[in-house]
């Protein structure tokens, strides 16, 4: 019992520390979690759209800058639905927003490029 009190008064003053160190320097560990890594992974890449995708955005009145800035960005990729395994490019599904998604875009991750597929309105 003695250990522990020991251990839990080095313990929470170093959280403490480390907690605003790491706050005031704008660090953030959500970029850890699968989800975070895919989006940033697809936003470095070059996008390209197939015919399909092109036809379905402009009937949809999305522009590139809407889908880069909030779909993909504020999306979540559903891992259920998606083949993340398979070889070479990755498929997945991503919704928009993640609560009552309005918008879900299908696309490949390669090595070099995002190659965007599908887009369906949902509603």
């Amino acid at each position: 019992m003695r250990k522990l009190k020991f251990f839990l008064i080095g313990l929470v003053p170093g959280l403490i520390v480390v907690f605003f160190i790491l706050n005031q320097k704008g660090v953030s560990c959500s970029g850890y979690l699968p989800n975070s890594r895919v989006i940033a992974e697809t936003l470095s890449k070059d996008f390209s759209y197939t015919d399909t995708f092109r036809h379905q955005m402009g009937a949809q009145g999305i522009t590139e800058q809407f889908l880069k800035d909030s779909i993909i960005t504020a999306g979540h990729v559903d891992f259920d639905r998606s083949q993340a395994q398979q070889t070479p490019c990755p498929q997945y599904l991503l919704v928009y927003p993640e609560k009552n998604p309005r918008y879900e875009v299908q696309f490949e991750k390669c090595k070099d490029s995002a190659v965007f597929s599908d887009l369906k309105k949902l509603r």
